[in-house]
């Protein structure tokens, strides 16, 4: 059930912070890929008229039943649109009204098409071709298959050399806000991680920057890697404030990596283990978000809120991503844990509902009516 006053107080706070949100530069990266989604046709009535597998359970169950024997299934495009953790949040967050620098992988030498319209809002900084994901849509969950070649330019040497180490260096110098995900597809970002702790950081205290790691589904990763790059992420904390966002799997597959008592599935156990992950990496702030609900911890204690869960998506990729911008957006606005949860909830249930990423009125007129 949501908190209605939650929401009308995040509301609020939403209503006029455009002037404070132009004063952080944000800087994203390092990832691209262009999103093809699809459904999966279980019956076609005629040639403009069928119908989805609803459930991904239902669908999974013809896929096994086709063991020993084989299937075939036809496929519909539903929609083509720029993809990847770190250009589907900073979109939501330049939509919101952040100033952002984006460095990744959008096209090389000349910009892919399908990020003209990102482009427009936000400055970028292409060093790469982007990847392709192919993702298939259901009521309870999604399948998502790529072509990731292009992954492996993505590298410290990479940004060097097509970006420029002057120019990289200006844009960490001046952001307040430094985001870095998709750590799962990127095989290079540790080594990047460590270049920048290495020669980026202060050796005398400053200001710290708010920063932001997600990870993107680890488990296709050794542990033994998992666990090095969660030490590095720590790490950055000495000099900046970390937040660590996950969804409820990828919560569970680090809570086993670093051997942390299991917790409870509902929002008291998933609280505790956001606080169990905070503590044992040391970290400012750390964050998870199941389908129904979100958590978060930090200094102040173990928050959860409701989430604005719809059983009709128009659209499920990118639903995390947006959660994490709208988290953000509400943390650099200096808003308390609960007031950042439920403004992330909100953001993440506006995607799914309208497939667009929603503007500050329309996120306002939302949250009011939650």
């Amino acid at each position: 059930m949501t908190d209605s006053r939650l929401a009308r107080q995040t509301a609020e706070r939403l209503i006029g912070s455009r002037a404070q949100l132009l004063k952080f530069q944000c800087l994203l990266g390092f990832d691209g890929f262009v999103d093809e989604i699809y459904q999966v046709v279980e019956q076609r009535q005629s040639p403009t008229k069928y119908t989805p597998y609803s459930s991904l359970k239902n669908f999974g169950a013809k896929v096994t039943a086709a063991a020993g024997k084989s299937a075939n299934f036809e496929i519909v495009e539903q929609t083509t649109k720029l993809g990847g953790n770190g250009p589907i949040m900073a979109f939501a967050m330049s939509t919101l009204g952040a100033p952002v620098h984006y460095v990744g992988m959008l096209g090389y030498p000349e910009l892919h098409p399908i990020f003209t319209e990102f482009a427009k809002r936000t400055k970028v900084y292409s060093i790469a071709e982007p990847a392709l994901t192919q993702a298939f849509e259901f009521s309870d969950g999604k399948l998502m298959f790529g072509q990731h070649s292009t992954v492996h330019e993505v590298s410290w040497e990479t940004i060097k050399k097509r970006l420029g180490d002057t120019t990289f260096h200006k844009l960490w110098n001046q952001a307040h806000f430094v985001g870095m995900v998709n750590w799962t597809m990127l095989p290079h970002l540790s080594a990047i991680w460590k270049r920048l702790l290495s020669d980026y950081m202060p050796t005398k205290p400053t200001t710290r920057k708010l920063m932001f790691f997600d990870l993107a589904d680890p488990a296709k990763r050794l542990d033994a890697d998992l666990h090095a790059a969660l030490k590095i992420i720590g790490e950055f904390q000495q000099h900046n404030d970390i937040i660590l966002g996950l969804n409820e799997s990828e919560s569970q597959h680090v809570a086993k990596v670093l051997r942390l008592k299991k917790t409870p599935s509902n929002p008291k156990g998933i609280a505790a283990l956001a606080a169990a992950i905070r503590e044992k990496l040391e970290l400012h702030t750390v964050v998870i978000h199941p389908v129904q609900y979100a958590c978060g911890a930090d200094a102040t204690g173990e928050f959860s809120v409701a989430g604005t869960y719809t059983a009709k998506p128009k659209i499920s990729t990118g639903a995390g991503d947006h959660f994490n911008a709208g988290f953000v957006i509400g943390r650099l606005l200096g808003l308390g844990m609960p007031h950042a949860l439920q403004l992330a909830v909100a953001t993440s249930g506006f995607y799914v509902r309208h497939a667009v990423s929603p503007n500050r009125e329309q996120l306002v007129r939302f949250l009011q009516t939650l």
